[in-house]
């Protein structure tokens, strides 16, 4: 039989078509989501001594997961690791170089210059979880009383605006080379995987140590809210938002 039979011989079949990479492993990603989703739950919670306790809690999560990260960092795999992560940053100074010493725009190694910045965003993000979390714990515990005042709770605050900042020039950044590349960049994020034909970057995915991360914050939220006596959120609280008016009673209360 002749190959003419079959006019889709030589075509590309279905799974080179699909083929892709995996370059983020399940722990990376679990880390991320949570971590996004306590700051953004912490950020929400900030204002009213209603939601404290949830807020406490959130702020809790944020400074075991990087705690976890580092961990992750140290051991994981080379694509997790922190020392990628640096070796990024002390890039900087021989690309910052390059953009004196180049003859034209072309000339600029632009992508290095978008993947600096992405490792700055990120670990700016990282050491700020240390300053957020130490002086919200210190605020909860009153360690302001000390030296009298509300500057504790005016650094936690600083520290608080400061991350949101970080976290929307960061989103932007994903945002900008999404329509520079034409690419989703935040993707992987999402599936671990990029397209295009080739080796996996990260060889195992290490699934059963993301769910463990999971079960373990999932935990730790449950213990919390067994030792509240009223849950981390209160029927009231829920009423009140529900109803639009918790962020005015609370300043009511205040």
């Amino acid at each position: 039989m002749s190959t003419a039979s079959f006019p889709n011989a030589n075509a590309a079949s279905p799974r080179a078509t699909l083929a892709s990479r995996r370059v983020t492993d399940a722990p990376t990603r679990m880390f991320h989501w949570l971590f996004a989703l306590s700051f953004l739950g912490a950020y929400l919670t900030a204002d009213g001594e209603r939601w404290r306790l949830l807020h406490v809690t959130l702020g809790y999560t944020m400074a075991g997961l990087l705690g976890f990260r580092v961990l992750y960092g140290l051991l994981g795999p080379r694509q997790a690791g922190l020392g990628l992560l640096w070796r990024k940053l002390t890039g900087a100074p021989a690309w910052l170089k390059s953009l004196t010493s180049a003859s034209s725009w072309s000339g600029i190694n632009w992508r290095q210059g978008q993947n600096l910045l992405m490792a700055l965003a990120v670990f700016t993000l990282l050491v700020m979880v240390v300053p957020l979390t130490l002086s919200g714990y210190g605020t909860y515990n009153d360690w302001g009383d000390f030296l009298g005042g509300d500057w504790l709770e005016e650094v936690h605050e600083f520290f608080g605006e400061a991350f949101l900042v970080v976290v929307l020039a960061h989103l932007a950044l994903i945002a900008a080379l999404s329509l520079l590349r034409r690419k989703n960049q935040a993707a992987p994020m999402l599936t671990g995987r990029v397209d295009g034909a080739g080796p996996d970057l990260v060889k195992h995915n290490h699934a059963w140590l993301a769910a463990l991360l999971l079960v373990a914050v999932l935990g730790y939220w449950a213990w919390e809210w067994q030792q509240s006596p009223n849950g981390l959120i209160s029927a009231q609280s829920l009423s009140s938002l529900t109803s639009g008016q918790g962020r005015d009673r609370d300043h009511d209360d205040d």
